[in-house]
């Protein structure tokens, strides 16, 4: 997170390649159970081989995403510290906020 606690492309993009790698994990636990009809000595190490890199894949994915749940926890109780120990900043910020996004908004 960045100092306004607003969340960074960093954390975005996480997110994103969170959502994306368990679309292609569920691709390709389908295209495993799709080809298990499939006969031959290759086909069945590949599959294992396969089954063993998604295994290794969705612990990463559990542990990247446990990390980010974490991170966004700890950045949503440092501004609510904040807001609690310092009411009339927030308050200020939220008002300029607004004015911006009004004033933004008037110019269209």
């Amino acid at each position: 997170m960045n100092n306004n606690n607003l969340p960074s492309p960093v954390d975005v993009s996480k997110e994103q390649l969170i959502a994306d790698f368990k679309v292609v994990i569920a691709d390709a636990e389908a295209l495993l159970k799709a080809t298990a009809s499939q006969g031959g000595e290759a086909m069945a190490n590949l599959r294992a081989k396969t089954e063993e890199s998604l295994a290794v894949a969705k612990e990463k994915l559990a542990d990247a995403q446990e990390v980010l749940v974490a991170k966004t926890k700890a950045a949503a109780r440092a501004t609510d510290d904040y807001v609690h120990d310092k009411p009339w900043h927030a308050v200020g910020i939220a008002a300029g906020v607004g004015l911006v996004i009004g004033l933004l908004i008037g110019r269209r």
